[in-house]
């Protein structure tokens, strides 16, 4: 079932010439988990806040095409409709944090209050999405006291906990370090793995590599591939858009060594690994 359908989007920011999206078309089914990438500027954010409907709707300017979320129209819906089928974390949670609550707690339970959950059903949200998220254990804490990794997680559990179909993440861990950053990535990972639809914008190859199930590889606001991680980063154009191979992919490349199709090159350390084992 497909849960995200963009067509044709191109979208222009007030005052600007330059389309930010220019002609962006691709699909996603339910359960899958997508990495967007490409260099600065190349309309990832813009991309995300589009799928949550903040562009056009609280960033005007020339739109056009459609964008459709678990079948309804972005541009004919209000934030706050899309909301309930669309969420996103941003890449520093310290933007997310109310800085009014006390508790994890609380803070995950501040969304679920707004949208007038009832009690009962609010705890068992909330008592789900810590679970999920591995922070069950640190519901009485203060949110300021977490690590940042922990942070982030509280950040995702405050938005699985209002149930979205689909939920983007905007570089969640470009200000953690590797420990925090393999936390994200295994929660992400769970949450595709429990059926929910994730888009996750990235920066660290290596991670997304690992755990997308397909790779959408964006420039200058343009599709430049939508495929499986190891087609998209066995091209040969990468570097001179900007985008560098993971580390395992430009060793095997350097050795001229593929992977068993006979047409990509690893993207994991494992892949590299059972070629170079091969070789040798």
């Amino acid at each position: 079932m497909k849960k995200v359908m963009v067509e044709h989007l191109k979208y222009r920011y007030p005052g600007t010439e330059k389309l930010a999206l220019d002609d962006v078309s691709f699909e996603v089914e339910e359960g899958e988990l997508i990495g967007i990438v490409g260099r600065n500027l190349s309309g990832k954010s813009t991309l995300a806040q589009a799928i949550v409907g903040l562009v056009p709707h609280f960033y005007r300017g020339a739109y056009g095409g459609k964008v459709i979320v678990d079948g309804i129209e972005v541009l004919h819906s209000t934030v706050s409709d899309i909301s309930r089928k669309a969420g996103i974390v941003f890449q520093n949670p310290f933007t997310q944090v109310t800085g009014s609550k006390l508790t994890v707690y609380e803070e995950v339970a501040f969304g679920l209050e707004n949208l007038g959950v009832p009690r009962s059903e609010m705890m068992e949200r909330i008592d789900e999405a810590l679970t999920l998220l591995g922070i069950y254990d640190f519901r009485h804490a203060n949110p300021f006291d977490l690590s940042g990794g922990q942070m982030q997680r509280m950040a995702i559990a405050s938005i699985i906990a209002m149930r979205p179909e689909v939920i983007i993440l905007d570089e969640p861990t470009s200000q953690l370090d590797p420990q925090g950053t393999e936390e994200v990535f295994l929660a992400v990972q769970r949450l595709s793995r429990e059926g929910m639809t994730v888009l996750l914008i990235e920066h660290k190859l290596e991670k997304v590599a690992r755990y997308a199930d397909k790779v959408l590889w964006l420039d200058e606001g343009k599709v430049m591939a939508y495929d499986s991680p190891s087609k998209v980063f066995s091209r040969d154009d990468l570097e001179e858009h900007g985008l560098a191979a993971p580390i395992y992919t430009q060793i095997c490349k350097a050795l001229k060594l593929k992977s068993p199709d006979g047409e990509t090159y690893p993207v994991t350390l494992e892949g590299a690994y059972e070629v170079l084992k091969r070789w040798n």
